[in-house]
């Protein structure tokens, strides 16, 4: 492989002449840019990016990690933050947690040896349980900013993306209240995530200011049958005339369980849950759902990321917290228009 050396030899220029032109500096005369890109194409040449990134302190390369790629929410903001990224001349490396708290510190640890930037993540199940938040600290120490996304550590101070969590579950429960629903049941199997309790409290915030409510959920623990616990749950409550999901199937298959009951939807009973058209349409009727703006979010990230990282350290940058706001797809699955 050719390099800026040879180049420089053979067009009897020094190195740094050379290196100037390929990155067309304002310092060439436009004949020797001529010249010295002619050649290098003439070689094929390729910076070499490793030395290049040794030399500048940077790789222009940003560490991406998130809990499950088959999550279709997380694999839409993967994109997001993809297409921004390239956008602004970043590429991404992603690394996988599987909702471990080792694998993420092992990812982090990974990358950060001199292979990215800076950081792009959405915290792993076992890290919230867990509670433990030094290796993001740890990482952020070292040099390397962190913008989290939807599920984010409150104690860590870094930049995050978020939803109206709490707002848009709240305002879901306030429409089925003013539909006239009088039993209104919360389902959610991510009860152990931040996102799910934001969502839990939204609901019971609505729940508790209207007159002669109850409070009803059902919690779906990790590796239970949400079929099995839905159907059960109906069983149980048969006078369930509404549905709050926290989840993205926990709504269709509340739905698909009603009408195996013989529940007319939303004649006898209304649903709404978080989840994207491509889980949406699994019921007849389709959910009305939350969308959270999956793809937004992720090119928020990316933003936030490549604006801090482009900020000179002379320069202090407050941390900040972008809500993105939800919105609502409606269906036959409830009366009203929210």
């Amino acid at each position: 492989m050719v390099t800026l050396k040879q180049l420089a030899k053979e067009l009897n220029v020094s190195i740094s002449t050379v290196s100037k032109a390929l990155n067309n500096s304002e310092e060439i005369g436009q004949e020797t840019v001529k010249r010295v890109k002619e050649l290098a194409e003439l070689y094929n040449y390729k910076p070499n990016k490793v030395a290049l990134s040794l030399k500048q302190n940077k790789t222009n390369t940003i560490g991406v990690i998130i809990p499950d790629i088959l999550n279709h929410f997380l694999a839409k903001a993967l994109f997001g933050i993809e297409r921004e990224a390239n956008l602004h001349g970043y590429n991404i490396i992603t690394c996988i947690s599987n909702e471990s708290l080792v694998k993420e510190k092992e990812s982090l640890q990974l990358l950060a040896s001199g292979s990215v930037d800076g950081f792009i993540l959405c915290v792993s199940e076992e890290t919230q349980i867990k509670n433990e938040v030094e290796h993001f600290k740890k990482t952020m120490s070292q040099g390397h900013p962190i913008v989290m996304f939807d599920r984010v550590a409150h104690d860590v101070l870094c930049d995050k993306v978020i939803v109206d969590d709490y707002d848009s579950t709240y305002r879901a429960t306030k429409s089925l209240l003013d539909e006239g629903r009088n039993k209104i049941a919360f389902i959610s199997n991510i009860d152990e995530l931040s996102v799910g309790k934001l969502r839990e409290r939204g609901y019971r915030q609505a729940i508790l200011e209207s007159l002669g409510q109850e409070l009803l959920s059902l919690k779906i623990r990790k590796g239970e049958d949400s079929h099995q616990k839905i159907k059960s749950f109906f069983k149980d409550n048969q006078d369930i005339d509404g549905v709050i999901a926290a989840d993205s199937t926990s709504g269709v298959i509340a739905i698909n369980m009603a009408v195996h009951f013989k529940r007319k939807v939303p004649k006898h009973i209304s649903v709404i849950g978080f989840s994207s058209k491509s889980v949406s349409i699994h019921s007849v009727p389709p959910l009305t759902a939350i969308r959270q703006h999956a793809k937004k979010i992720g090119a928020k990230a990316a933003q936030l990321l490549i604006k801090r990282l482009q900020t000179p350290a002379t320069e202090e940058l407050q941390f900040t917290t972008k809500i993105i706001k939800t919105t609502v797809v409606k269906t036959k699955s409830t009366l009203k228009a929210l």
